[in-house]
């Protein structure tokens, strides 16, 4: 399954990306690596996390206070938000 970013949450982790690189060398790059496995997790097994409204999932990343909001479509994963936790 593939997934696809709404436009506000794209703009919320290019965001955070750039705000973590402006707090440390190279952190932006970790934020990003993490966000990613997280999507991977996700794509690998959607219905794992638990749904916290309506038909809306989230997937907490580990290493920064964040978490990836999603539901699941017919054929592809939206990721509703890149969300500061």
């Amino acid at each position: 399954m593939r997934y696809e970013f709404h436009p506000e949450a794209r703009l919320e982790f290019r965001e955070s990306a750039a705000f973590y690189d402006g707090e440390r060398t190279n952190l932006g790059t970790a934020f990003t690596n993490e966000i990613e496995s997280v999507l991977e997790k996700i794509v690998d097994s959607p219905v794992t996390w638990p749904v916290i409204e309506d038909d809306i999932r989230r997937c907490l990343a580990h290493r920064f206070p964040y978490g990836v909001l999603y539901t699941i479509e017919t054929d592809y994963i939206l990721i509703i938000a890149i969300m500061h936790c």
